[in-house]
């Protein structure tokens, strides 16, 4: 009896060990939308402090084992990088549209006279061994605190108004016109054929997130692109479906070496109303509300990666983390699509972890998540959101983080 049960936990052990070393990729998302994570506002409009700012947040990743970001270089069809197709960023210069005063010296030397963030950024994380996932949003053209007047002159929304709608005081590309796809389709066939970059990523934000049972303003276009639907959710789903494919096949065709990432809303679907959906409780969803059809995604290898944003705690009665992510390795099992986990260091430091007892407030949340991914075979990476708060190191989660990857094997980039 006590060999036998020397046996069992040896090979329990030997399984532990096998799993510890598969989480490969090792991510941190750093957001530019609204200066959340770069630049900070004090450095909008002054490159060299840009510069330094960067070098800070990929340095300080690098130290603690993160071998990959998710930078966002177009949050609202602008561009944090030299684009033809849309105007620079008024969260990099402070003006849409606009390069500073430093750009109108010499037309022709543009990217000299400032400096191209994207390919700058690709330079400094390849010489840290930190991939670079570019990190687009589809849809999206202002925030609601940001009317239309910020947006520059030649801005696709000036010259193609029709191709636009507004939903609770936010503009996005109209998903149902085909115009949409071939833009977005451009845009990524752009970066991809002129960047070194390892991935396009997209998040969670394909149609926006319902308010206040106010109705989609899409009617229209379902009517003038009905393409054989008579359910308006359902031709919504297959406009994000459409888009998605085409961007993958533009993605293939220009490039075999880059990969085409999703991290979706942590829920597909509840078990409530899909019986293959996951037990969550979930007031929104992928499916339902987002019309993001991520299980289609995976099943026809459209996505390479899938990384769900599994933003609550372990044992959360209506979205626990356990429970999804055995969900998600369910869904990627037999497929060619890699999963990784998002998860929330910046959960640790929010007002009400502290104000009460609860699984962000009595522990590193993070650290008990991250040991049991290493318990899942099918999840391969993790993800951190966002880099400010990982970095400010709340329950010393960046400790944490650092001594788990200092116990498994480091992997080699393709640079290197």
């Amino acid at each position: 009896m006590v060999k036998l049960r020397n046996i069992v936990i040896f090979g329990l052990l030997s399984f532990s060990v096998a799993v510890l070393g598969q989480i490969t990729f090792r991510g941190a998302w750093i957001a530019t939308v609204a200066n959340i994570d770069w630049p900070s506002e004090e450095a909008v409009g002054n490159p060299e402090l840009q510069k330094a700012e960067m070098l800070f947040l990929l340095d300080s990743l690098h130290s603690i084992g993160i071998n990959a970001i998710i930078f966002q270089v177009r949050p609202t069809a602008d561009a944090l990088y030299y684009s033809e197709l849309e105007p620079v960023s008024h969260w990099l210069t402070g003006k849409q549209g606009s390069w500073g005063v430093q750009m109108n010296k010499c037309e022709n030397e543009k990217i000299s006279k400032w400096f191209d963030p994207l390919e700058w950024t690709i330079e400094q994380a390849h010489a840290r061994n930190i991939e670079v996932h570019v990190w687009l949003n589809p849809y999206r053209v202002n925030l609601a605190k940001n009317d239309t007047s910020i947006l520059a002159p030649d801005h696709i929304i000036r010259r193609q108004p029709d191709w636009f709608w507004c939903y609770a005081k936010q503009w996005y590309f109209d998903p149902g016109l085909p115009q949409t796809r071939e833009w977005i389709c451009m845009v990524v066939q752009d970066i991809v054929q002129r960047y070194d970059i390892q991935a396009i990523h997209m998040d969670d934000y394909f149609y926006p997130y319902p308010v206040g049972g106010q109705p989609l303003p899409d009617q229209k276009t379902f009517e003038r692109y009905p393409r054989g639907f008579d359910n308006i959710a359902d031709w919504r789903r297959d406009n994000v479906n459409l888009a998605i494919q085409a961007i993958s096949e533009t993605i293939r065709e220009c490039r075999n070496d880059v990969e085409f990432g999703i991290s979706p809303f942590g829920v597909w679907r509840n078990a409530s109303v899909d019986s293959t959906g996951s037990a969550t409780r979930a007031g929104i969803t992928n499916y339902d509300d987002l019309y993001a059809d991520i299980r289609l995604w995976i099943q026809k290898g459209w996505i390479d990666y899938v990384l769900p944003q599994l933003y609550w705690e372990i044992g959360k009665t209506v979205a626990d983390y356990e429970i999804l992510a055995h969900w998600w390795a369910n869904e990627v099992r037999g497929t060619t699509c890699k999963l990784y986990i998002g998860m929330a260091p910046y959960r640790l430091e929010e007002p009400n972890a502290k104000a009460k007892a609860n699984a962000w407030s009595t522990g590193n949340e993070i650290a008990r998540q991250m040991r049991l991914n290493r318990t899942i075979p099918e999840i391969t990476g993790e993800c951190f959101y966002s880099t400010r708060p990982l970095l400010r190191n709340p329950r010393h989660v960046c400790d944490s983080i650092k001594n788990i990857y200092s116990e498994e094997e480091e992997y080699a980039m393709p640079w290197e």
